[in-house]
């Protein structure tokens, strides 16, 4: 099994976890070969990842964009250049294909994780929105092809390292009291709400920890980024809301927690870096050096836990109370989400504004069952209206209140 290669596609491959998804995989050439690449608009970084892996297809969501690449790629390289769904749903249902790392940011990236997943590939799932939006439709898919879910957010994937599994990979419950997701409180951990209404983009991107795009950088500033991992983690293992709890750990050393009826605790620990759940994927069930240094116990010097504060950070709640609703609730609080912090990058909102554009349009929306995928991206598509409308109604109230 070991010597023979298997061929990844890599959705997002331009983003933060693709970068370092192409990492781990150069480093185990002998194992792993490159089918396709997938980015929304990076040209000039989508060529020269082409250049390093030599991929049989780049798939760029933008068709200018694709337009540009063709022109830009050597004669001589033999990569085909394919642009928008029907190109990403070509390369992740493909025959050659064995493993899609789904790393497509936002809601965008449900309909080719579905896509893999009912072709019954190995699912490395960073894409948490495909979740939150079709938590149902995507888990479902996985059953009935036969698929292999393997989750790369850390949080998740710390998890799965520490509960029983079977040889298809799908969690077991033996035993397990809860799981326990940690947070690391974001740069704001110990601002108070007053100063947060002034916090600018830059000091929510700039995490304490981890290194990461601007936009999941703004969501674990709020704690949407933990509210929604919070629902991914009801659905990937299959657990009631009650049995999910998440716990601030400023240090990120402990990525995440079993809790046994036993009174055990499992925790999975390690630096911050997302190539040690890459790797764990892509290697499973075997272990891969994945490039990032072991753990100095010593000079961590001190782990802290403490519970987080749903008062100053009303977007976890915000989050939690969407599972309990239940249907499309929580694909309307991730595109309100979305809408808030596009916002707030481009500095339209308050910070604290994010969190009262969810809210509101959570409480505008109609909610109904996800029954297929046109439900959930109509619940999308009526969500970020709504959030639009939210948006403009502060956006007034706030020029009213300077003129005063």
């Amino acid at each position: 099994m070991a010597n023979i290669k298997r061929r990844v596609s890599v959705l997002g491959s331009t983003g933060s976890i693709g970068i370092n998804t192409l990492d781990v995989i150069a480093r185990h050439p002998s194992r792993f070969e490159v089918y396709a690449l997938a980015a929304n608009s990076s040209v000039d970084a989508m060529l020269a990842q082409c250049l390093a892996f030599a991929p049989r297809y780049a798939v760029m969501m933008d068709e200018a964009a694709a337009t540009l690449l063709r022109q830009q790629l050597p004669a001589e390289c033999a990569t085909e250049v394919k642009h928008g769904e029907s190109g990403l749903a070509d390369v992740v249902t493909a025959p050659e294909v064995d493993v899609v790392m789904a790393a497509i940011v936002g809601a965008a990236g449900l309909p080719s994780t579905l896509a893999a997943a009912r072709a019954g590939k190995t699912l490395l799932l960073a894409n948490k929105e495909s979740l939150v939006m079709g938590g149902h439709l995507l888990m479902q898919a996985v059953r009935e092809a036969g698929a292999r879910l393997l989750p790369i957010d850390s949080e998740h994937n710390a998890i799965f390292q520490c509960l029983p599994v079977d040889d298809q990979a799908t969690p077991g419950h033996k035993g397990v009291s809860k799981v326990l997701l940690t947070a690391s409180g974001g740069p704001f951990r110990r601002w108070s709400y007053e100063q947060m209404t002034e916090a600018t983009p830059d000091q929510a991107c700039a995490h304490p920890n981890w290194s990461m795009g601007r936009k999941i950088s703004v969501d674990s500033a709020t704690l949407m980024n933990k509210g929604l991992e919070f629902i991914e983690a009801c659905w990937i293992f299959d657990l009631q809301p009650e049995r999910v709890e998440v716990v601030v750990h400023p240090q990120s050393v402990v990525h995440s927690m079993v809790q046994y009826l036993d009174g055990s605790v499992l925790a999975q620990m390690g630096n911050p870096d997302m190539r040690t759940a890459i790797a764990y994927g892509l290697g499973w069930p075997e272990r891969l050096a994945s490039g990032v240094g072991p753990l100095d116990l010593v000079a961590t010097a001190r782990l802290d836990f403490e519970a987080p504060d749903e008062t100053r950070f009303p977007c976890l709640r915000l989050a939690r109370e969407s599972v309990a609703v239940g249907g499309t609730a929580m694909a309307v609080c991730n595109a309100s989400n979305e809408v808030a912090v596009a916002a707030f990058l481009d500095k339209k909102i308050r910070f604290t504004d994010i969190a009262v554009i969810i809210e509101r349009t959570l409480e505008r929306v109609n909610i109904v069952e996800v029954t297929t995928l046109s439900v959930a991206e109509d619940a999308d598509a009526q969500a970020r209206e709504c959030a639009l409308g939210a948006l403009a109604d502060l956006q007034r109230f706030t020029s009213t209140s300077k003129r005063v």
